[in-house]
C-alpha cells in the first residue's frame, strides 16, 4: 500500500451516498493507496487542514437540507470565523448526490463546493451533479466523474501509476472477520434499556403499538393503516410537522429463506472482530446471533445497488454467472442491470436464488460489505401530545404492486407494520422522534392553508389538532381522494371541526364522476377566498404528498390565482410565489 492518504467523507441520509464513497474507497484500495472513509460528523473537521486529498460525497435531503450524518461538519464550515485561505493547502473534490425532481437540486454539493473555494481548497474537478432520475441513474454522472478525478489524482502523484492494481474481480479484505461461538453462550440483550436519557437512532424508545387499524374501505385496492403509539415514560415530545423515525424488519420467511441460500444456522452466535480501523456496528451487540443479523440488520429486501454486484463477482466460479455478473458490474452493462433490477425491483434475495453457484461461495465475513445496512423509515407525525397525551400515530399506506416478477413487490417497512397485530400479543416497537421541514405560524391569528391529498393530510391532522388546542380557527384544509365512500381519511373528525369553526374544508374526489377532480381544481375555485387570506392576512400555505406531479400543479394554482386575482403578470405572480417560499409562508413536505 502507498502511503499516499486519500480521504473519503460523506453526508448520506438513505444510504446512497454511503455506497457510492465506500465504492470510490475500493476503487482507491485496489490502486493500493492508503484510504479512510467515514461519515462527516464522524470527522475531526479540525484536522481538515492537514489531509491532502479528500472527495466529499454529499447527497441532498428535504428542500435542499443536509443529511442527518453532516449537520454538525455543515455548521462549522459556514462559521463566518473560518480564515479566507484556511484550507489552501487541501486538494479536494465533491461528488453530488441528488434528484431533479426537487426544486433544490442537488443545493448541498453545489453550496459545499463554493465554500470549499471560498476557504481556499484546490478543486480538482468541477462538482459532480448525480441525477436519480436519469434513465441509468446517478451513475450516468458518477462513472464519467470518477474517470476525471483518477485522471487529475495520477496527475498530482505521476509516481503512484507504478504501482501494481488489483483487477476488478479479486476479493479485498472483507471489513469484518466473524467468530463464532461454541455452545450457548449468552447472546446480549437486543431490548432497548430500560433508563432512558437522550431518545435518538443509537438509543430509540419501545413504544407499545395500541392499534393497527385500515382506514380504507375493505373493496379499496389500497390499504391506508392507521397506527397508534403508546409513548408514555419516554420523555418525547413533538410538534405538528415533526416526523417519526423507526427501522423495520426484514419478513421471517425472507430471513429463513436467506440462512437456507447461505447455509447459516440463524441460532448460531458470532462476534465480530474489524479487520481494519472500520468500527463493529453499535446496533450489533456483541455477541450476536445470525437470526438477529440478518432480521434486524442487513437489508436484503433491497433492491441491490451496482456495489452489490461488483462484490458478487468476486466469489464467482461459474462461467455464466461470472459473465452476467462482469456485465451488470460495468459501466456499459447499466441498462442491462437497470432491465433486470431496477426496473421489476428485483430484491438482493431474489439475485442471490438467480445466482446459485455464486451464492453458495460467499463467504459469511463478507455480509456486512455484500449488505447495507437497513435504513430507518420516517414517517410525519399524524397527532398531536395536545389532543392526545402520552400518543403518536401515524397514517401509512402499504406498499404493495405488480412488476413482470411473479411475486408482488412489497414495500419493507410498511408490510412489517401491517403485519404486527396488537389484539394477538404486546408489540413494542423501537423509534425516536426528529424535527420535521414543516413549520407552523405561532402568531394567533394568522391564517393556515393546508394542501394534503391521500396520506399527504397526515401532518395538516397533527397542525389542526395542535392549533384547536391553542385556539387558533384559522384552518383551511384541501383534501383530495379517490372516494368519497373509500378513501376519506378522518372524515367523522373533519365534520366535528368545521361544526365547532375551527375548520374549512375543500374536498376533491377524482373518481366519484366522470370528469377527474383535484386539489388544484379546488384551489383555482376558491382564487377569492385564499388571495384575500394571503394578501390581506399574511396566510401560510402548505403543501404535503407524493413529489410526482401534485406539488407542481398546486403551485402552478396558486400561481394562476395571483395573475387573476392581482392582475399582475405570469413573471411578477412567479415572483410572489418565490417570494412566499423564501420567507417560509409556502411550504412543502413532499416524498417519493
Amino acid at each position: 500500500m502507498s502511503d499516499q492518504a486519500l480521504l473519503i467523507l460523506y453526508g448520506s441520509q438513505t444510504g446512497t451516498a454511503q455506497d457510492t464513497a465506500q465504492r470510490i474507497a475500493r476503487q482507491a484500495k485496489r490502486r493500493r493507496l492508503q484510504v479512510r472513509t467515514m461519515p462527516l460528523d464522524g470527522y475531526n473537521i479540525a484536522t481538515l487542514i492537514s489531509e491532502s486529498t479528500v472527495v466529499f460525497v454529499c447527497a441532498t435531503t428535504g428542500q435542499g437540507d443536509p443529511p442527518d450524518n453532516m449537520r454538525n461538519f455543515w455548521k462549522f464550515i459556514f462559521r463566518k470565523a473560518l480564515p479566507a485561505g484556511s484550507l489552501c493547502q487541501l486538494d479536494c473534490a465533491v461528488l453530488g448526490l441528488g434528484d431533479s425532481s426537487y426544486p433544490k437540486f442537488n443545493f448541498v454539493a453545489k453550496k459545499l463546493h463554493k465554500r470549499l473555494q471560498q476557504l481556499g481548497a484546490s478543486m480538482l474537478l468541477p462538482v459532480g451533479l448525480a441525477d436519480d432520475q436519469h434513465e441509468l441513474g446517478s451513475d450516468a454522472v458518477i462513472d464519467p466523474w470518477l474517470l476525471s478525478f483518477w485522471q487529475r489524482f495520477y496527475t498530482l502523484h505521476p509516481s503512484l501509476k507504478a504501482l501494481p492494481s488489483l483487477k476488478e474481480d479479486e476479493a479485498l479484505p472483507p471489513t469484518f472477520s466473524f467468530n463464532f461461538l461454541e455452545g450457548d453462550s449468552d447472546v446480549a440483550s437486543l431490548a432497548t434499556p430500560a433508563e432512558q436519557t437522550m431518545i435518538s437512532s443509537s438509543c430509540p424508545f419501545s413504544a407499545k403499538l395500541l392499534s393497527n387499524t385500515r382506514v380504507t374501505d375493505v373493496s379499496h385496492f389500497q390499504d391506508v393503516r392507521l397506527f397508534d403509539f403508546d409513548i408514555t415514560g419516554s420523555n418525547i415530545e413533538f410538534s405538528a410537522g415533526d416526523v417519526v423515525m423507526m427501522r423495520p424488519c426484514n419478513a421471517a420467511e425472507d430471513v429463513q429463506q436467506f440462512c437456507q441460500l447461505l447455509k447459516l444456522d440463524p441460532e448460531s452466535r458470532f462476534t465480530l472482530s474489524p479487520t481494519e480501523s472500520t468500527p463493529v456496528p453499535a446496533r450489533l451487540l456483541q455477541p450476536c446471533s445470525v437470526r438477529y443479523l440478518v432480521e434486524s440488520y442487513l437489508d436484503i429486501a433491497a433492491v441491490p445497488r451496482r456495489s452489490f454486484f461488483e462484490l458478487l463477482l468476486t466469489f464467482a466460479t461459474n462461467e455464466l454467472e461470472r459473465e452476467k455478473l462482469a456485465e451488470f458490474s460495468s459501466a456499459a452493462g447499466q441498462d442491462d442491470l437497470h432491465a433486470y433490477c431496477s426496473r421489476p425491483r428485483r430484491t438482493a434475495l431474489e439475485v442471490l436464488a438467480d445466482f446459485p453457484h455464486t451464492t453458495a461461495e460467499i463467504k459469511v465475513d463478507y455480509l456486512l460489505d455484500l449488505f447495507p445496512e437497513i435504513q430507518p423509515r420516517s414517517f410525519s407525525i399524524a397527532s398531536s401530545l395536545k389532543a392526545h397525551p402520552n400518543k403518536l400515530q401515524i397514517l401509512v399506506a402499504v406498499v404493495r404492486y405488480k412488476t413482470k416478477l411473479y411475486k408482488p413487490r412489497r414495500g419493507l417497512c410498511s408490510n412489517w407494520l401491517a403485519s404486527l397485530n396488537p389484539e394477538k400479543e404486546e408489540v413494542y416497537v423501537p423509534l425516536w422522534v426528529k424535527k420535521g421541514t414543516l413549520k407552523f405560524p405561532k402568531d394567533q391569528d394568522t391564517p393556515v392553508i393546508m394542501v394534503g391529498p391521500g396520506t399527504g393530510v397526515a401532518p395538516f391532522r397533527s397542525a389542526i389538532q395542535e392549533r384547536t388546542a391553542e385556539g387558533k380557527e384559522a384552518n383551511v384544509l384541501f383534501f383530495g381522494c379517490r372516494s368519497k365512500s373509500k378513501d376519506f381519511y378522518f372524515k367523522a373528525e373533519w365534520e366535528e371541526k368545521i361544526k365547532a369553526g375551527h375548520l374549512t374544508l375543500f374536498t376533491a374526489f377524482s373518481r366519484d364522476q366522470e370528469n377527474k377532480v383535484y386539489v388544484q381544481h379546488r384551489i383555482r375555485e376558491n382564487a377569492e377566498l385564499l388571495m384575500d387570506l394571503i394578501a390581506n392576512k399574511n396566510a401560510c400555505f402548505y403543501i404535503a404528498g407524493n413529489a410526482k406531479e401534485m406539488p407542481g400543479s398546486v403551485r402552478d394554482a396558486l400561481k394562476t390565482i395571483f395573475q387573476q386575482q392581482g392582475t399582475v403578470s405570469s413573471d411578477a405572480a412567479e415572483q410572489m410565489v418565490v417570494a412566499m417560499e423564501q420567507s417560509g409562508r409556502l411550504q412543502s413536505e413532499t416524498w417519493s
